[in-house]
C-alpha cells in the first residue's frame, strides 16, 4: 500500500524545536502542510521537503535572489511576503534557526489575531 506523507515531519520537528523557546506558537494544517503560527500569524511552514516562510515583503524579494530561496506560488499566483526556502538551504541548525527566527519574528511585529 502506497502512503503518501505531504510534509517532511522531521523538518517540520526541526521548526518545533527552534520554535520551543517562544510564547504563542500554534500548528495549524495549510497550503497542504503544516503551518507554525506566531500569535495567531503565520510564520513559518513545511510543504512537501521546503520550508514556507514569511517576511516583510521587502525581504522576501531580496531573499528571492539567493540559491534555494523561490517566490512562493502554491495557488498559481506569487503570495507576496512568502518564500519557499530549499532542503540544501535548512541542513544545518543555524541555517534552519535563521529562517525560523525571521519568519517568527515578522509575524510577532504583526497584530495578534
Amino acid at each position: 500500500m502506497l502512503s503518501f506523507v505531504a510534509y517532511d515531519e522531521t523538518l517540520a520537528d526541526r521548526i518545533r524545536g527552534a520554535l520551543s523557546a517562544r510564547a504563542e506558537v500554534s500548528e495549524r494544517k495549510m497550503f497542504g502542510g503544516i503551518a507554525f503560527m506566531v500569535a495567531g500569524n503565520m510564520a513559518v511552514g513545511v510543504t512537501g521537503e521546503e520550508m514556507m516562510v514569511r517576511l516583510d515583503p521587502g525581504d522576501a524579494e531580496k531573499a528571492r535572489s539567493e540559491d534555494g530561496v523561490r517566490e512562493m506560488d502554491f495557488t498559481g499566483r506569487p503570495l507576496k511576503g512568502f518564500v519557499y526556502v530549499a532542503p540544501e538551504r535548512l541542513a544545518g541548525d543555524e541555517d534552519l534557526a535563521e529562517w525560523v527566527d525571521a519568519g517568527a519574528d515578522f509575524a510577532a511585529s504583526l497584530p495578534a489575531k
